[in-house]
């Protein structure tokens, strides 16, 4: 007589072969080694949507006042890529001293506009902004960055502040406000922008940003800022050629892939 086994069984018997048939099948396929490198930079991380579209200097470099008055960031657009045949560089490798074939990135930087400057003072919390002085005339360019609607609006931003420039008060009150900074500030930036009309590009709201001034003292680099109001800067007063220098800038994104 043929004795049947019961469900309980059989499904234990199921789940022992089951087990073997894939701890031998296993021992076949490859695994992941124990130690491995990192896969990409951890400068470009967290990767997410940026919060900003134009880059932000979080520090700037350390002031020296043995060196002239100068500023120590500018703006530049990027204009496309290419590529070039240099010689490398890599002790160690098997292509140093031998032509090799780099990408590129070209940007194109025209001369920004200075219009205005701001003090700092220290505090037990960091840096504090104490005075703003703006100069009297700030282009089109520079207004529009301050609506949303330039066409709707009323074009009546910084109407006031360039008015302080036309009365003798005015004029007091902006004197006693770079005396101000020149007491009490320990550190000076400018506030500058760019010329969108030099571009081909369709934007016409102009990327402003606050670069810090390095070199001389407190006083000299008040004056530079004052002599440069409303003055195109080019970069080569800023970057001298081969001069190895920081990019901060903010990729379009091309959501997930492979």
């Amino acid at each position: 007589m043929i004795h049947k086994p019961d469900r309980v069984q059989f499904s234990i018997l199921l789940t022992v072969v089951s087990q073997h048939v894939n701890r031998s099948f296993f021992v076949f396929q490859s695994h992941r080694k124990f130690s491995a490198p990192r896969h990409g930079s951890m400068g470009f991380y967290p990767k997410k949507r940026s919060s900003r579209h134009r880059g932000k200097v979080k520090a700037f470099p350390k002031d020296d006042p043995a060196k002239p008055v100068h500023l120590t960031a500018f703006l530049a657009y990027k204009a496309g890529m290419t590529h070039v045949v240099r010689e490398a560089d890599r002790p160690g490798s098997k292509v140093n001293k031998k032509e090799i074939v780099e990408p590129v990135t070209i940007l194109e930087a025209p001369p920004m506009m200075v219009v205005g400057v701001v003090g700092y003072i220290e505090t037990p919390h960091g840096l504090r902004s104490l005075i703003n002085v703006w100069a009297e005339h700030l282009s089109e360019d520079c207004r529009r960055r301050f609506y949303k609607n330039w066409f709707k609006s009323k074009k009546k931003a910084f109407t006031k502040a360039s008015k302080k420039w036309q009365d003798e008060l005015g004029r007091k009150s902006i004197e006693k406000d770079f005396a101000k900074l020149i007491k009490y500030c320990k550190v000076i930036r400018v506030v500058a922008h760019t010329q969108m009309k030099l571009l081909k590009k369709r934007q016409k709201k102009a990327h402003i940003m606050e670069i810090q001034l390095n070199g001389g003292t407190i006083a000299q680099k008040v004056q530079w800022a004052r002599e440069h109001f409303e003055k195109p800067v080019p970069i080569s007063q800023v970057f001298s050629s081969d001069e190895m220098i920081d990019t901060i800038s903010v990729t379009k994104g091309h959501g997930y892939k492979g």
